[in-house]
């Protein structure tokens, strides 16, 4: 059941769940592409995570009735569009990600493996394991949220986080995996590093992935990194 929360005077909170799995992030999805496609012009963005959407609006638009409370108006928009949301991503794109763990490129794999009371390869082995689902962007351009990381390499944030971390960074938060796009502050843990440019603001599509893609992360070794770092575009 969709819950609407306002988020002060010009944007509300559409929370469709509590926790991260998806179905859950599926809904909040399709929910995101059907307020889309209805261009409403009191509606300024429309910003997905796990299990919610915020939505920025203009308060003070002229369709809205000002002899009237603004939020039933609103909710009474909304409310149709976040029945019957289906579950299930439409079929997304399968994206290999190359990645030199440990070494430079991860200085904290000896961390994460400690707290898992694994060898850093098993650590490497586990986290290349899994299919990932790309869940939402989020916190700088390009980041992808992902879902799917072993629950046994769950590791704490670093209690003082970075200045900077270079782009490319492949992490661990808590029980969130990512990756970061670009230079930028940052205090989850860092075990290995990718070529690719998952940001490039003059490509025809500047992110490299989108949400319901599916990724997955391959072993390379620092050569090859620095092979595929030369030719990244």
């Amino acid at each position: 059941m969709a819950r609407l929360h306002a988020l002060g005077d010009a944007a509300a909170l559409v929370a469709l769940g509590d926790t991260i799995d998806p179905a859950t992030n599926a809904r909040v999805h399709a929910l995101a592409a059907r307020l889309h496609a209805q261009h409403f012009p009191w509606l300024h963005a429309v910003v997905p995570a796990y299990a919610s959407l915020t939505l920025h609006y203009d308060p003070l638009h002229a369709s809205w009735d000002r002899e009237q409370p603004l939020w039933p108006q609103l909710e009474a928009q909304l409310a149709p569009l976040w029945q019957d949301l289906p579950a299930t991503f439409a079929t997304g794109r399968r994206i290999e990600i190359p990645v030199w763990y440990g070494g430079a490129a991860g200085p904290d794999l000896e961390r994460v493996a400690a707290q898992a009371g694994l060898a850093p390869d098993d650590v490497v082995a586990r986290h290349a394991a899994p299919d990932y689902r790309v869940y939402f962007l989020g916190f700088m351009p390009g980041f992808p949220y992902l879902g799917g990381l072993d629950a046994a390499l769950a590791t704490p944030r670093l209690a003082t986080p970075r200045a900077q971390v270079p782009a490319g960074s492949v992490a661990i938060g808590g029980a969130q995996t990512g990756i970061y796009p670009q230079v930028a502050p940052g205090g989850w843990n860092l075990i290995g590093r990718t070529p690719l440019r998952l940001f490039d603001p003059v490509r025809a599509t500047p992110c490299l992935l989108a949400p319901g893609d599916t990724l997955v992360f391959r072993v390379i070794d620092a050569a090859t990194f620095r092979a595929l770092e030369a030719t990244s575009c």
